[in-house]
């Protein structure tokens, strides 16, 4: 009886030995399922399984050595030095004797005698002391000479009526020309009518100017005016 399988090629019969193979593992696994035995096999191999954790290795820290300080060199002791003993002095000859001028005090016959004159000491004279110039005579001004013909201080009718009186002195300031330049309250009466009544009259009257050595100059003139009810 002929084997079929020996009129295949072995090529042919590879590939059928590889479907049938291929069928078989199908067929098992349907089985399996349907047995449940796969999924027990898988429980199994999921309980077999170690979980397995990697670990970083960690890098031990660096530890750095102390500095080592340099040790100082050993001081040197400066070389002691050994005194050496003097040697003996040679000896010194004695000074020769030397001879000695002794004067002699005894005047001689024929020696001539000097005379000297000290000068007489001269007292210095001081300078008389000058005499000071004598100040310039100073004139102050005047308001009464008859040919100013300066008026009278008018008085005020409300002060009569109010009994006001007193005595003001007004400081004028009086130019070259005789004119009051200037003039103000130096000392008041305590009654304001009365001040500016005796203000008036002194800057409209006319002055003799002030002098200083004979020459007219600009000053100040104290002039008092007495307000007084008869």
């Amino acid at each position: 009886m002929l084997d079929p399988m020996n009129n295949i090629s072995p090529l042919l019969r590879q590939r059928l030995l590889i479907v049938a193979s291929v069928l078989l593992l199908h067929v098992l696994a349907l089985w399996a399922l349907q047995t449940g035995l796969l999924q027990r096999v898988l429980v199994l191999a999921e309980e077999i399984v170690v979980p397995v954790e990697f670990i970083t290795p960690q890098t031990p820290p660096v530890i750095k050595p102390p500095p080592v300080l340099p040790k100082p060199p050993p001081s040197a002791k400066p070389p002691v030095a050994t005194p050496t003993p003097p040697s003996p002095a040679p000896p010194v000859a004695a000074p020769a004797p030397v001879p000695l001028a002794i004067a002699d005090t005894t005047p001689s016959a024929n020696a001539p005698v000097a005379v000297t004159h000290a000068p007489a000491a001269v007292a210095p004279v001081a300078p008389a002391p000058s005499a000071p110039a004598p100040a310039p005579k100073v004139e102050l001004p005047s308001s009464d000479a008859e040919y100013l013909h300066n008026p009278k201080t008018e008085y005020p009718r409300i002060s009569r009526q109010r009994n006001e009186q007193g005595k003001v002195v007004v400081s004028v300031y009086i130019g070259v020309d005789g004119t009051a330049q200037k003039a103000e309250v130096k000392v008041s009466s305590g009654y304001e009518r009365l001040d500016q009544a005796a203000l008036a009259t002194v800057k409209s009257w006319r002055y003799v100017p002030g002098r200083r050595g004979g020459v007219p100059e600009a000053m100040w003139f104290n002039v008092p005016i007495n307000f007084v009810l008869e």
